[in-house]
């Protein structure tokens, strides 16, 4: 059998278990942005990025490095508090493969995820996450 490029679909996603990051869907930038601002106040992450994956959906990228067990349970206070059902999901698919992946690439007719809001120290994890982030649209070029 002959598989042409073509005809395969894949995304382009960064995974990771060290990095905190959450998808929020439906929902607006302010509530993001108010849940974003908390959990970083909460835990001192020092700073978070927020992406802006489709209409009403967002991811957030967190900048300090934590440990599995730390990160999946900042994701459910996040999930849990902010009554999201989509990162309520999200947070439990995470779970069950062991690290947690956000697109970056684009995904049907949705282009990659743009960049809409940031706050605070960039220089750890979300610094690690534009390197990569970087790499993979030049890729994708």
């Amino acid at each position: 059998m002959t598989l042409e490029l073509s005809q395969t679909k894949f995304l382009l996603g960064y995974t990771i278990t060290e990095t905190i990051m959450l998808d929020m869907d439906d929902t607006d930038l302010e509530f993001v942005k108010y849940w974003a601002k908390k959990t970083k106040q909460f835990f001192k992450l020092q700073g978070f990025l927020i992406l802006n994956s489709s209409s009403s959906c967002f991811h957030v990228v967190f900048n300090r490095r934590v440990s599995w067990r730390e990160n999946m349970q900042i994701v459910a206070w996040a999930a849990l508090r902010s009554h999201n059902k989509g990162l309520r999901k999200w947070q439990l698919m995470q779970c069950r493969k062991g690290s947690s992946t956000l697109r970056i690439g684009p995904k049907g007719r949705k282009p990659s995820p743009k960049i809409v809001y940031s706050e605070g120290k960039q220089d750890g994890e979300i610094k690690n996450y534009f390197e990569y982030r970087k790499l993979i649209l030049d890729l994708k070029e």
